[in-house]
Parts: structure tokens; sequence; C-alpha cells
């Protein structure tokens, strides 16, 4: 396969998983939480990479892609932290924070505004990894295949 081509097949992975939280969200019925929205831009830039690769091929642009799909992959890493109790993710999406020098209009407010789903919760799993753990594992399979389409064309 082309140096190109390969690139190509990357970008369409990206769109594949992106494709797949859409389908989740829109057809299963689970709500995204903020990062599971956040692990979805970097997606969404490689897939445009990859069509651009098509028909512009750059060693610079694979690294890109490739670069995006790291992003994806990372940020999957750091939402399976969160998931998981590892690490405290952002306070606006996890629950955390102090809320005892709140007045009570200003708790109103913030549960007003807040987020729906909660980053921490864990809203379907497959073989007890997360969808963000899938995403992560997935994204840095993409990464590779982004590299070896940049050694190739090297």
């Amino acid at each position: 396969m082309r140096d190109w081509a390969l690139a190509s097949l990357a970008g369409l992975g990206s769109a594949a998983l992106l494709g797949g939280a859409l389908f989740f969200q829109y057809v299963v019925g689970l709500a995204p939480c903020e990062l599971c929205i956040l692990q979805r831009w970097p997606h969404l830039v490689a897939f445009i990479i990859g069509l651009i690769v098509w028909f512009v091929p750059s060693v610079w642009l694979m690294g890109l892609g490739a670069l995006s799909a790291a992003t994806a992959g990372g940020l999957g890493v750091y939402h399976t932290g969160v998931e998981r109790g590892w690490w405290e993710g952002p306070t606006h999406c996890s629950g955390g924070g102090d809320i005892g020098a709140l007045t009570p209009q200003q708790l109103l407010d913030q549960v007003m505004a807040a987020p729906v789903v909660r980053c921490t919760d864990v809203a379907w799993e497959m073989l007890g990894l997360s969808m963000a753990s899938w995403n992560a594992i997935f994204s840095f399979a993409l990464v590779g295949v982004w590299l070896i389409a940049m050694r190739r064309s090297a």
C-alpha cells in the first residue's frame, strides 16, 4: 500500500472512532461528558489531514496526523485515569471543589449550570475497559499507522 493511501487509511480510522462515539451518543443514547467530547476533536483533525494527504502527500502532514492521533490517545489515557480514580479530573465535571464557601444561591447556580454527565462515570465498558480506554488503544494504533506511512514516504 502506498504511503499516502496508508496515511489516508489512518485518517479514516479516526473518522471511524469519531463515528463510533457519535453512534453511542445518538443511537445508543449515552450522553458524553466534557472529556469525551474533548477526545473527539483530535480525531476530526486527523481525519481532515488524512483527506488532505490523499491529494497532497506530505511527510509533514503525516506527522501532524500522527500527532493528532497521539493527542486523542493521550486524552483517552487521561480520561481513563479520571474514571479509575488514579488522578483528579477537572473539578467542573468530576464533582470536586470546595462547596462550603458558597452561598445557597451560588451553589444552586453551579448545580443548574453543571454538565449532566460526570467525567468520573463510566457509561459503557467492554472487557473491563471503558470507551476512553478503547479510544486510547485504537488511537495509539493509528499513531503507528501514521508513523509507518511517514517511514514509507521518506
